[in-house]
């Protein structure tokens, strides 16, 4: 397939389907960005955001399905995104696996499970896109979750995959530099998880964070936005997306 004949940046977006990944996908797309989309299982949701993408901005998108956990398919992301626009400009891990992991019931397989999707596949993205990136002057954005400072109770696991995720935005800052800026988004009660935690206490949440409400997908989106674009002496940060809350967890 041919390039496009427009040079417009390009930004790989893992768990892309819905949610906050699509918010992502719909902001950095009305930016100029060309997309490829990872999904895994969401195919109707992927159709359906690519239609409405298409509908505004004519071959600017590409989806991929990939199982995140095979860390052997990671490059092929990468080298898809090459084959369809020709460069890449910017890396956004948003893909994550979310449960709880109690203590005395925690598997292995749960552990790899949850590493393998908040930090395993983001740093092998990284380093599959890095020459390219490199290319560009291009940026690397993990989304990370405030959680990975103080811990969620009964989600050990998760917390600590999200801590290797925020060690890693800093150590491939320093690593990439001065080509690659590699910095991360923290949200807070943005969304309240599809699974897991119940959050029987949304409420109480909420009345411990200073702005008093919940966030939207398009708070973060905003953030991943900035930093890929505006904040070009930025590297190395994790920005908080979360209402103040982590002043008060």
């Amino acid at each position: 397939m041919k390039h496009a004949t427009v040079q417009r940046p390009v930004a790989v977006i893992t768990g892309a389907a819905k949610r906050v990944g699509a918010q992502i996908a719909r902001s950095l797309h009305m930016a100029g960005y060309d997309l490829v989309l990872h999904y895994r299982h969401s195919r109707s949701e992927m159709d359906a955001l690519i239609a409405e993408l298409e509908a505004a901005r004519e071959n600017s998108t590409l989806a991929v399905t990939t199982d995140l956990v095979n860390t052997k398919k990671l490059p092929g992301i990468v080298e898809t995104c090459l084959r369809r626009f020709g460069r890449l400009d910017a890396l956004i891990n948003n893909a994550s696996a979310f449960f709880a992991t109690p203590v005395g019931a925690t598997t292995p397989a749960l552990w790899d499970e949850l590493f393998a999707s908040n930090a395993r596949a983001p740093y092998f993205l990284a380093q599959a896109a890095a020459p390219h990136l490199k290319k560009t002057k291009g940026s690397v954005v993990n989304i990370v979750d405030i959680y990975a400072e103080r811990p969620l109770a009964g989600h050990p696991v998760y917390c600590m995959a999200k801590a290797a995720l925020a060690m890693m935005t800093l150590a491939l800052a320093r690593e990439l530099a001065p080509e690659i800026r590699v910095n991360g988004v923290a949200p807070g009660a943005i969304l309240w998880p599809e699974s897991g935690k119940a959050y029987a206490d949304q409420q109480e949440l909420v009345s411990r964070t200073p702005l008093k409400r919940t966030g939207s997908p398009q708070d973060v989106a905003t953030a991943v936005l900035f930093l890929l674009r505006d904040a070009k002496f930025t590297t190395g940060q994790i920005l908080k997306v979360d209402g103040g809350r982590s002043l008060a967890i």
